[in-house]
C-alpha cells in the first residue's frame, strides 16, 4: 500500500540506521531501517519514489508463497532456538519494543517490556531473582544501557545482559565486555539473530 509524505527523502540513505529528516532529538532514524530489515527477512523489497512538492511513495513487495514454500518456512522457524525463561526488555523506541516483544513471546519467552533504563532498573530491583536475562538498548534518556547494566550487575553479577546499540554508539564492544555485558548486538537486530543470541546467553549462564 502506498504511503504518502510531503517531505522529499534521499533514496540512497533513507534506510540507513539513524538517518532522519527531523530535527535533532525529534526522531531516532531507526524506523525505516527496522522496516527494511523485516521486509528483507520475508524475502521482499521496497521501492521508493519521491517528487518535489508531490511527496513520497513507499511500495512494499512480498513473494507469493506456494504450499511447499510454506512448509519449508515452518521448518526454518522450528530451527530457531526458543525458550521459556523470563526476560526484561528495555528500549525507549516503542516500535522496536513492540517488535522485540512480539518476537520473543512468539519464541516462548515471558517478557516484561519497559520504555526506559530507569524504569528497567526499578523493575529489576523490585524482583532481582525473577529475571533470567536482560536485553537493553544503549542510547536512552535518564539511564543508558551501560549504566543500567552496571547497576544490575552490582546486584546480580551472573545475570546475562545483551546490549543492542547503533552504529554510532560511543560504547565499544570491548568496553561493553569490560562492564560485564555478555552480548553486544548491532541494530537493527534480525529475528533469528536475536533468538540465537538470547539462547546462547542463557545457555552460557547455566553452563
Amino acid at each position: 500500500m502506498p504511503i504518502h509524505s510531503r517531505r522529499r527523502l534521499p533514496r540512497q540513505t533513507v534506510f540507513e540506521p539513524y538517518f532522519t529528516s527531523k530535527e535533532a532529538g525529534k526522531g531516532s532514524g531507526m524506523g525505516l531501517a527496522v522496516v527494511h530489515g523485516l521486509v528483507e527477512t520475508f524475502g521482499g523489497y521496497i521501492r521508493v519514489k519521491s517528487e518535489p512538492e508531490q511527496g513520497t511513495v513507499f511500495r512494499l513487495y512480498f513473494p507469493v508463497l506456494a504450499q511447499t514454500v510454506i512448509a519449508s518456512d515452518r521448518e526454518e522457524k522450528e530451527a530457531i532456538p526458543t525458550g521459556r525463561e523470563r526476560l526484561l526488555l528495555v528500549d525507549d523506541e516503542q516500535h522496536i519494543l513492540d517488535i522485540y516483544t512480539q518476537v520473543l513471546e512468539g519464541l516462548g519467552y515471558r517478557v516484561l517490556a519497559v520504555s526506559n533504563g530507569a524504569e528497567g532498573l526499578e523493575a529489576f530491583k523490585a524482583s532481582p531473582e525473577s529475571f533470567d536475562a536482560i536485553i537493553t538498548d544503549q542510547t536512552m534518556p535518564r539511564l543508558t544501557g551501560a549504566e543500567l547494566a552496571s547497576a544490575v550487575l552490582e546486584i546480580r553479577p551472573e545475570i546475562p545482559i545483551l546490549l543492542c546499540t547503533g552504529y554510532s554508539s560511543a560504547l565499544s564492544e570491548e568496553k561493553a565486555f569490560e562492564l560485564g555485558i555478555r552480548t553486544y548486538l548491532q541494530k537493527p537486530v534480525q529475528r533469528a539473530e536475536l533468538a540465537t543470541a538470547v539462547r546462547q546467553a542463557l545457555d552460557q549462564k547455566g553452563a
